[in-house]
C-alpha cells in the first residue's frame, strides 16, 4: 500500500546534544577531507585488489555521501561526491549497516561519477540505517566518509528516537509510526536491564501527538532498556529496543582539600571528587575574595586526579575562599564545603617548583618560580631520596627564567623529592613546597608508541578488523607478556572498559588484552574518549601476534592486537580526536632480562579520531 506516514521522525533533531554532534560530525567531514580518516601511525596505507602500485601519491581522496532522508522506502537513489588531486578516483563504494549492526554491507561499487546507485530496501528488515561511502584512489588510498542515518519504513513499524546514553531528571522521547491505521495510544516503555517485565514510562493518548515525558526520578538509578509501542484495535507495534540508556539522580560528591596559607607563587589546588552512577565530568576550583559571593574559576579538571598547579600572582593579595564544583555526565552537580581564609601574598619572598612529571628519564628540564621585593640573588633545586632529609643540589640559577637541565642517568633509579630554595636580596631564605615521588626510571626496556587503526568499519567506534599496535624500545622477549607465546597469531580477549570502571572518568575508557581469564603482560591503553557507555564492559575477540622492527641499529618489538567479534551492549561511535596513553607492564623483558619501564608513553602524530 502506498499510504503516507502519519508521523515522520523530524529534519532537523530537536535535541541540542543531538544538533551539536551532528555540526561535529560535519565539521569532521571538512576538517579530515584534505586526508581522509587516518590513524596517527600511517598517513595513507593500503593494499590493492590484485597487483602492486607503484605511485607518489600517499593522500587519500574525499568523500562525502548525501543524506537519502527519512523514512524510506521501497527503491531509493543513493548518492556519493569524491574527488582525489593525485592519481584519480579508482572506485566509490556506497554501505549500509543497521544502527548497533555488527557489519557493513555494500550496495554498489561505482567507478564513474556521479557516483551512485539504487538500494531496494525491501530486502533488509524495517528499521534505524546508517549509510556511507567509501572512496578508493588508483593508487590505494581509502577513505571512508561520515555515515548518515535513515529509517526504513515498508512496513508497519514503530521508531523510538534517540535517547541519550545518561538521563536525568523530565525527559522528553519521541516516537515516529509508519504505515499504522487508527491508532488508540503511544506508549514508551521501561525495564531494567536484566529485567523480563515492561513498565510504562508515558503515554500519549492523543496519537496526534508523537513526544511524550518520562519522570525518571519516579525509578531507581541503573541501566535501563526502552521501547515505543503503538496499540491498534488490532494489537500493539512495537519499536525496536535501545538499550543502555542510564539512569542517574544522584549528585557526585566531591571535598576541596586545604592548599595552605599564606599563598605565593605557583600551588597546587586540588579535590577529590566521586560519582558511583555516570561518574564525574569535571571539577572545577573556584575562590571568592572574603566576604564577597563572587567566585572565580581557578581551573578546570576533567580527569582523575582532581588537581591543578596555579600562578597565585595572577590574583590580587588579599583572603580567599576556595571551593570545588563537582558534576557527573549526567549533569547533577555538587559544591564542598568551603576552605577559607586563606591568604595569597605575593608581596613576599615565595618560590615554587615546577612538577616535570610522575615519570623522569634521560636529561629533564627543571623550573621553578621565585618572587622577592628585594629582589632574587639565586634560586637552587634541590633532590632528596623520596622521604629523606637528605638534600642535594640539582643546580643554583641566578636569572629567569630559573631552569636547570638534570642528567637522571647520574642517579639511581628510584623516587625522588624536588624543591627550590630562593635566597633574596635581604639575605633571606625562603623553602618551596615539595614536589614529591618523582620516578627516575633509566631503563633499557621502555614503551615509545601505541597507535590505532581502522580496519574498514565505523570511524571512531571499535569494530571487527581495528588494529591496536604496542611498540616497545627494545626487543621483547614474548614469554615475559605471555607464558609460552612465541609471537606467533594467538587468540586473546581484548575487554574495552568504561573509564569510570577504572577510575579514569567517564571519557577514558580503557582496554587491556587477557588470555583467558590470565591478563597479558601489556598493561593497559587509556583511549582518551568516550567509546562505551558508562558502567559497561564490552569484549572483543581478538588475535595477538608480535614482530620486530629495525629503526637505525635498534631491533624493537611491535605487538599487534587485531580485533574480531563483540560481546555485550553499549558500543558509542566518538566524533572528537584524542591521543591515547599506553601504561605498560614492567612484567615485560628484554632478552637479556631486563625489564620494562612503567613510565606512560602518550600516542605520537596529530591527535586523531582512533579505530
Amino acid at each position: 500500500m502506498n499510504e503516507q506516514p502519519r508521523h515522520r521522525l523530524p529534519a532537523a533533531p530537536r535535541d541540542p546534544k543531538v544538533r551539536a554532534l551532528a555540526l561535529v560530525a560535519l565539521l569532521a567531514v571538512v576538517a579530515l577531507s584534505a586526508t581522509g580518516f587516518s590513524s596517527a601511525t600511517f598517513s595513507s596505507q593500503s593494499e590493492a585488489a590484485t597487483g602492486t602500485v607503484t605511485s607518489s601519491d600517499w593522500t587519500g581522496p574525499t568523500v562525502s555521501v548525501q543524506d537519502p532522508g527519512s523514512p524510506v522506502r521501497g527503491t531509493v537513489a543513493l548518492e556519493a561526491t569524491a574527488a582525489d588531486d593525485g592519481t584519480g578516483i579508482k572506485d566509490v563504494a556506497i554501505q549500509y549497516q543497521a544502527v548497533e549492526g555488527a557489519g557493513w554491507t555494500t550496495v554498489c561499487s561505482d567507478t564513474t561519477a556521479p557516483y551512485g546507485c539504487s538500494w531496494a530496501t525491501t530486502s533488509v528488515a524495517d528499521g534505524a540505517y546508517d549509510v556511507r561511502a567509501v572512496a578508493t584512489d588508483v593508487a590505494g588510498n581509502a577513505t571512508t566518509s561520515d555515515s548518515v542515518r535513515t529509517v526504513v519504513a515498508n512496513n508497519a513499524s514503530v521508531v523510538l528516537s534517540d535517547v541519550p546514553d545518561v538521563v536525568r531528571g523530565s525527559i522528553s522521547l519521541e516516537t515516529a509510526y509508519y504505515n499504522i491505521f487508527l491508532p488508540l495510544s503511544v506508549s514508551v516503555q521501561y525495564r531494567a536491564e536484566g529485567s523480563t517485565v515492561w513498565r510504562t514510562a508515558c503515554t500519549n493518548f492523543t496519537p496526534l501527538a508523537s513526544t511524550c515525558t518520562w519522570n525518571t526520578t519516579t525509578v531507581p538509578n541503573g541501566s535501563y532498556e526502552l521501547r515505543s509501542v503503538v496499540t491498534t484495535l488490532l494489537g500493539s507495534y512495537y519499536s525496536p529496543v535501545d538499550s543502555g540508556v542510564l539512569v542517574d539522580n544522584s549528585a557526585p560528591t566531591v571535598t576541596m582539600s586545604d592548599p595552605g596559607t599564606p599563598l605565593a607563587g605557583t600551588r597546587t589546588f586540588s579535590a577529590t571528587a566521586s560519582d558511583a552512577d555516570s561518574g564525574v565530568a569535571q571539577v572545577v576550583v573556584q575562590v571568592a575574595r572574603t566576604g564577597t559571593s563572587t567566585w572565580q574559576t581557578l581551573c578546570t579538571i576533567t580527569d582523575a586526579p582532581f588537581s591543578c598547579r596555579v600562578d597565585t600572582t595572577t590574583l590580587a593579595n588579599a583572603s580567599y575562599s576556595v571551593r570545588a564544583v563537582a558534576t557527573d555526565v549526567a549533569g547533577n552537580t555538587t559544591t564542598s564545603a568551603v576552605v577559607a581564609n586563606r591568604v595569597v601574598d605575593n608581596t613576599a619572598s615565595s618560590v615554587s617548583v615546577e612538577d616535570p612529571g610522575a615519570y623522569l628519564n634521560g636529561t629533564t628540564t627543571l623550573r621553578a618560580g621565585a618572587n622577592a621585593s628585594s629582589g632574587v640573588t639565586s634560586v637552587r633545586i634541590q633532590r632528596a631520596p623520596t622521604g629523606g632529609s637528605t638534600w642535594t643540589d640539582v643546580c643554583t640559577t641566578t636569572t629567569a627564567p630559573y631552569t636547570c637541565s638534570w642528567d637522571t642517568t647520574q642517579v639511581a633509579d628510584g623516587g625522588y623529592d624536588l624543591r627550590a630554595v630562593l635566597l633574596d636580596g635581604a639575605g633571606r631564605t625562603t623553602t618551596s613546597a615539595v614536589v614529591a615521588n618523582r620516578v627516575v626510571d633509566n631503563s633499557l626496556v621502555r614503551a615509545i608508541d601505541v597507535q590505532a587503526a581502522n580496519g574498514g568499519g565505523t570511524v571512531g567506534r571499535l569494530d571487527s578488523g581495528d588494529k591496536l599496535t604496542l611498540t616497545y624500545s627494545e626487543q621483547v622477549k614474548p614469554s615475559s607478556l605471555l607464558a609460552g607465546w612465541d609471537g606467533s597469531s594467538r587468540a586473546v580477549t581484548l575487554r574495552l572498559r568504561d573509564g569510570n570502571l577504572v577510575g579514569g572518568g567517564a571519557r577514558n575508557d580503557t582496554v587491556d588484552v587477557l588470555s583467558g581469564s590470565t591478563p597479558v603482560a601489556l598493561g593497559s591503553v587509556m583511549l582518551g574518549n568516550d567509546y562505551v557507555k558508562s558502567g559497561k564492559t564490552v569484549t572483543f575477540t581478538a588475535t595477538l601476534s608480535a614482530t620486530t622492527t629495525t629503526s637505525g641499529s635498534a631491533v624493537r618489538t611491535v605487538v599487534t592486537v587485531q580485533l574480531g567479534a563483540a560481546t555485550g551492549s553499549g558500543l558509542r561511535t566518538t566524533s572528537g580526536t584524542s591521543t591515547m596513553v599506553w601504561t605498560p607492564s614492567t612484567a615485560a623483558t628484554d632478552l637479556t632480562g631486563n625489564r620494562c619501564a612503567a613510565a606512560p608513553v602518550t600516542e605520537t602524530g596529530a591527535a586523531d579520531r582512533d579505530f
